[in-house]
């Protein structure tokens, strides 16, 4: 089972991709959006992880915060 962040970890994590990939949080959530379409939470960290070479932190806070947006966008 996978390792469960609190709120504040989860908002430091993301913090910090920007710096140790290069990449903004805006770019990240447009990549998984496009990305294939897989259904399950660690299907998609999986993905990020191999096919862009992320750490396990950093593409589990991704697929978080994406899944939290979206999530929203359709509460709406």
């Amino acid at each position: 089972m996978s390792q469960v962040f609190s709120e504040e970890t989860h908002r430091n994590m993301l913090a910090r991709i920007p710096h140790c990939t290069g990449r903004e949080i805006s770019d990240w959530l447009r990549t998984v959006e496009e990305g294939p379409a897989l259904f399950r939470f660690e299907e998609k960290v999986s993905w990020l992880r191999h096919e862009h070479n992320l750490a396990y932190g950093h593409a589990k806070a991704i697929v978080h915060e994406y899944d939290l947006r979206r999530a929203a966008r359709k509460l709406l």
